[in-house]
């Protein structure tokens, strides 16, 4: 059963990915099965060690599956990727057909993975348990929502693995088929809640998805734990966005303990 709204309305928007769940291993195992599968002709060159290392770097400048493709494709041709504007470029001058056929291959292959191999699954994207505690103790005090580039379904499954589902209304759990674009996504959940864009928090760990956001009236919030570094806490305050640690995440987000 979905937990009673707080009463001052306020709500606590919560990217999936990063925020979270600990993604980047199962990420990428199942573009690097797409990316195999796709393009044969076209082999990675780096170690197991030197490809994750790579790729978990590249991550923050992508943000749906299609990224994933974009960022395989730049190591596997050895193009250097420094910046977000390097990054989009890059993937500027990619066909839309490939995009699309790695976005459409890569869930394929997670769905292929989940079904068939549940508990690896799983284990790859295990929750940050300070995150997890956090909302178990005091997210009862939000409404709380979910604006991710993943799908609904596995954020269902994972929620539900993480003993957490029933403090996100199912409604209000948007995935990828929602928008491209994060600002679509609180459109979409002020419009339903009725809400005015101040009374939301938004918690990223993209900061061109807070970029993306800002100017909606939201407040914004870098998630600075997991695959985040210091460029990213650097570009985030430089862009007048807070940036919260998993050791002062509580008092940013909820306020001292009552």
């Amino acid at each position: 059963m979905a937990a009673a709204h707080p009463p001052d309305g306020r709500v606590l928007v919560l990217d999936f990915d990063g925020v979270i769940a600990q993604s980047a291993p199962e990420a990428l195992l199942v573009a690097r099965r797409t990316h195999e599968r796709l393009f044969p002709d076209l082999p990675l060159p780096c170690s197991e060690e030197a490809l994750a290392r790579e790729f978990v770097r590249l991550m923050p400048f992508g943000n749906r599956a299609e990224d994933y493709g974009a960022a395989l494709r730049a190591i596997a041709l050895g193009v250097p990727i420094e910046d977000q504007a390097t990054y989009d470029a890059f993937k500027a001058g990619l066909p839309e057909e490939t995009l699309q056929a790695f976005h459409r291959r890569f869930y394929e292959e997670r769905r292929r993975l989940e079904q068939e191999d549940r508990g690896r699954w799983l284990a790859l994207l295990r929750p940050y348990p300070e995150v997890v505690d956090l909302l178990r103790r005091r997210g009862s005090e939000r409404i709380l929502a979910i604006a991710t580039a993943k799908d609904r379904h596995s954020v269902g499954r994972l929620l539900d693995h993480y003993g957490i589902a029933e403090l996100f209304p199912a409604d209000l759990r948007l995935d990828k088929e929602t928008g491209v674009t994060k600002d679509l996504h609180l459109r979409h959940l002020a419009d339903r809640l009725r809400i005015p864009f101040e009374a939301m928090t938004f918690v990223d760990d993209k900061v061109h998805h807070l970029d993306c956001v800002a100017p909606l009236g939201v407040r914004c919030v870098l998630a600075g734990w997991g695959y985040n570094t210091s460029r990213e806490a650097e570009l985030a305050r430089a862009h007048g966005h807070e940036v919260a640690t998993l050791e002062d995440v509580e008092p940013r987000l909820f306020g001292s303990p009552g």
